[in-house]
């Protein structure tokens, strides 16, 4: 990596550091950072003296080092000249051919922990004496000279621990070295074997970056692969291992493929000798878990070194000793059954169908699909039966491998005898053929000819569960809502189809407005899913109680369900992390946090894009489409919005509406607001058809966010068919508006700030600015102008029009702002008057209006204009 990494994530440090130097004062004084090899003692000490190089010190550099420490004086050779061989008079001379009569000189002493007893005593004499500031550097853990230790045990100078870099930290310092954002799992991963350590941070991401594994992908480094240390790395953790004895070696190694390990059960393999030698060499560490005392490697990368240099045969043996002991112990630990599992399949032992079925249950439990999908298929492999097939027919289509999910869920149909079994494969098919492969017609038959030969009751309810599912996402919302209602609390449906038909209920009451509905079943969904294999509809129920909550106007109740999505799902690989990030783009983009919502939902896209037919990717483009067009990168959002006419999905045709505003928000965010206007109207229209109200009255209220005058008559309508704060609120916005009111704009911002949609806020502040403004009232239009600022800062830049008309202080009409706003993009005159509908001629004359307004001559003026007037 041919890049130049900055001290980034130290700002905290390097005020302090700056602070003991106490500058600009004179004399001597300084501090001692300590910490591990590479955590970045050097480089900070570094910054901190070029900062006093540049308020004018002297600065000096010194290095300790295991040659030099054999000579007196050794670690300053080549800054003292001859000195007086009197050993009362040597260390004054000494720091006077340091000082060379300068009166603010600062030191630097690398290594100090390797310095010479003389050379000690010389950095002593410097700081007591007040001669010079020192800035010195030590290796925790070594052994430290009387002369150094003295300096902070006597309180001359303080001693700061330099920690390893937290994970925001190392996303910090990526991100700076990179020039750009990098997805979390990367930053995650990175962190995590690097331990925080920046030197080894960047001599892996080099690696990486050198490899192509770490990668630029439409704005966002990625991570693809499984990182491989360079050879450079790779001795520098041999370097901090040391020579390793073969017990210790051995210890090594087994955590190196298992860890952790109970300390008893690594005695027994390896004897507690060579776990207190590994231990002392500070290549171990032993935690405190309850009564249990596991031990791990100090450090990560000393796992990955072992296991790139364990041989094939070793590692599959020794993979089999750790099974075996996890087995002998009674693998009564969460996670014990997948561990035993895993170092199965790869050791020499005799493969177990009954212990790989059951991992991949867990593992399906726990969101790992891939590894469920692994276990499954080498319980069959082994001759499981129907259970190890059903597994790994779940993880095949929630990893979006739709035809081998169904070819495995076929065969087992076309066994099953009539009755319960058939019926529940005959729903998990559905499930697969409508969500994972698209398929509508191809579920809906095997759907209807299960319900049509199924008389036992409690799979008539699960058949029935799946209908309520896929009527509420073909938008047949009060069809689902009905029959959904009456399944919710029937003792026929077991937890995966409760939660189906409850997820189907919780879509339906979204769009419908009814609030009370939705909080009936999330419960029930919740809990369904908690205590079934089908975990993974945790992300399905938080879609649908995120979209309730927008569209009823409880906005600040959105963050906490993503943010508990994530934390299921931040270590696990795959699709559920990925979900996870969507979910969390939206409930930033609901917030107005339209930069964070732009970097989750990139980051999300990135990934979605290797997964063949994922449905998620679908919603990720929706919403991404509006975070680019609200952060102001209108091309983008142009290009992906093509995408998303291009890709619809049946399971989200409940959203429609949804699609239909994405193109306003494009339009509105490339200046056409009429256009944009018209085509919250067209979303309006749209969820009428579906008879969709909460969506009818979010397309409405963005009408009137964009200017719309003509929206009261219609929320008025539905103010008493939807519930939650959204409705009466849009309606007293529409009201406010209409009337050019701009008290009671402001008082709406605060209704929508109160509810947490701090961008809609920041649009009736900005109208309410524009309006006081027109009648001539200043102070109330620099009040209201003060307070759509405020709102647009925290909406981290956010551009509508609205907060385009109240920043910009040219005397414009609404046609007239447009039309130049168009023509500054580079459009031609005949592309405007396309794109708005009117004549050449007009356009035209539009232009020579605002040119004699404005006084300016040209495209190119104007644009710098708009620009400064920050309508762009």
């Amino acid at each position: 990596m041919a890049r130049d990494w900055p001290l980034s994530g130290r700002d905290e440090e390097l005020r302090y550091v700056a602070a003991a130097m106490r500058w600009p004062a004179t004399g001597g004084s300084g501090v001692v950072l300590s910490g591990a090899a590479g955590v970045g003692k050097t480089r900070l000490a570094r910054e901190a003296l070029e900062l006093a190089r540049e308020r004018g010190a002297t600065v000096r550099w010194a290095y300790g080092t295991a040659s030099a420490r054999t000579m007196p004086l050794g670690a300053f050779a080549g800054l003292l000249g001859e000195l007086a061989a009197e050993p009362a008079l040597l260390l004054r001379h000494a720091a006077d051919a340091l000082t060379g009569g300068q009166a603010r000189v600062v030191l630097g002493v690398d290594d100090a922990h390797l310095l010479d007893e003389v050379s000690a005593m010389l950095v002593h004499h410097l700081v007591v004496r007040r001669v010079a500031t020192v800035v010195a550097t030590l290796r925790s853990g070594e052994p430290v000279p009387g002369a150094v230790r003295a300096l902070w045990k006597d309180g001359h100078v303080p001693r700061l621990e330099i920690r390893p870099l937290s994970e925001p930290e190392t996303a910090a310092l990526l991100e700076a070295a990179l020039e750009g954002p990098v997805e979390s799992a990367a930053v995650h991963c990175l962190w995590s074997l690097t331990g925080g350590n920046p030197m080894l941070l960047r001599h892996l991401a080099d690696g990486e970056l050198a490899a192509g594994r770490l990668r630029h992908v439409e704005g966002l480094w990625c991570w693809r692969g499984q990182a491989q240390l360079s050879v450079e790395l790779a001795e520098l953790v041999r370097e901090r291992m040391g020579e390793l004895a073969r017990p210790v070696r051995d210890v090594l190694d087994l955590l190196a493929l298992g860890e952790p390990l109970g300390h008893a059960a690594l005695a027994r393999l390896t004897g507690p000798d060579a776990i207190e030698d590994a231990e002392s060499a500070g290549l171990v560490r032993l935690d405190t878990d309850g009564r249990r005392l596991p031990v791990r490697l100090a450090h990560p990368l000393y796992g990955e070194v072992r296991r790139a240099e364990l041989g094939v045969a070793r590692a599959r043996r020794l993979r089999g000793r750790i099974a075996t002991s996890i087995a002998g112990t009674g693998g009564r630990r969460s996670g014990d059954t997948v561990r035993r599992a895993v170092l199965t399949l790869d050791s020499d032992l005799t493969p177990d169908p009954v212990l790989f079925e059951s991992a991949a249950r867990e593992a399906l439990r726990l969101l790992d699909l891939g590894l469920c999908e692994r276990l499954a298929r080498a319980a069959v492999d082994a001759g499981a039966g129907r259970e190890a097939k059903l597994a790994l027919g779940y993880a095949l289509t929630w990893l979006s491998k739709g035809p081998e999910a169904e070819q495995v869920f076929g065969e087992l149909h076309a066994s099953a005898g009539a009755g319960p079994e058939r019926a529940h494969l005959a729903l998990v098919r559905t499930g697969n053929l409508f969500w994972t492969m698209r398929d509508e017609a191809a579920a809906d038959a095997v759907l209807s000819a299960a319900l049509a030969e199924t008389t036992d009751a409690s799979a008539r309810a699960a058949l029935t569960a799946m209908r309520v599912a896929l009527d509420a996402s073909l938008a047949r919302a009060r069809t689902a809502l009905g029959s959904g209602l009456r399944l919710l609390d029937s003792p026929l449906l077991g937890g995966q189809v409760r939660a189906l038909a409850a997820v189907g209920v919780m879509a339906a009451a979204a769009v419908l407005g009814r609030v009370d509905d939705v909080r009936r079943a999330a419960p029930v969904a919740y809990e369904a899913a908690r205590t079934s294999d089908a975990g993974v509809l945790r992300f399905g129920i938080s879609d649908s109680h995120i979209l309730a909550l927008r569209l009823s106007g409880n906005v600040r109740e959105i963050e906490p369900i993503a943010r508990e999505r994530r934390a299921d799902s931040v270590d696990v690989p795959g699709p559920p992390q990925l979900m996870g990030l969507v979910l969390l783009g939206q409930a930033a983009l609901a917030a107005g946090r339209v930069r964070t919502a732009v970097r989750w939902l990139r980051e999300a896209r990135a990934g979605l894009r290797a997964v063949a037919t994922h449905e998620f990717r679908f919603r990720c483009r929706l919403h991404l489409t509006q975070a680019l067009a609200l952060a102001g990168e209108t091309e983008a959002a142009r290009r992906l919005l093509a995408e998303l006419d291009a890709e619809r999905h049946p399971a989200y045709r409940f959203h429609e509406p949804d699609v239909v505003l994405a193109g306003a928000w494009v339009c509105a965010a490339e200046g056409a607001t009429r256009e944009a206007i018209a085509a919250a109207r067209s979303a309006a229209d749209c969820a009428r058809d579906a008879d969709a109200p909460a969506y009818e009255v979010l397309a409405l209220n963005i009408g009137v966010c964009f200017g719309d005058r003509d929206a009261g008559g219609r929320l008025g309508e539905l103010v008493s068919r939807v519930q939650g704060p959204r409705a009466p609120t849009a309606l007293a916005h529409a009201q406010a508006l209409a009337e050019q009111d701009g008290a009671a704009l402001l008082s709406v911002a605060g209704r929508y700030e109160a509810m947490g949609d701090r961008l809609a806020a920041a649009d009736a502040a900005a109208q309410a600015a524009t309006a006081c403004a027109r009648r001539g009232l200043r102070g109330s239009a620099a009040v209201a102008a003060a307070r759509a600022h405020h709102l647009a800062e925290a909406c981290e830049g956010a551009r509508t029009p609205a907060l385009a008309a109240a920043a910009s202080p040219l005397p414009l009409t609404a046609r007239e702002r447009e039309v130049v706003t168009l023509a500054a993009q580079g459009l031609s005159n005949r592309d405007i008057a396309r794109r708005l509908v009117l004549s050449v001629r007009t356009v035209e004359g539009h232009l020579y209006r605002v040119g004699t307004k404005l006084g300016v001559g040209d495209r190119a003026e104007l644009a710098a204009l708009l620009r400064q007037a920050h309508i762009e």
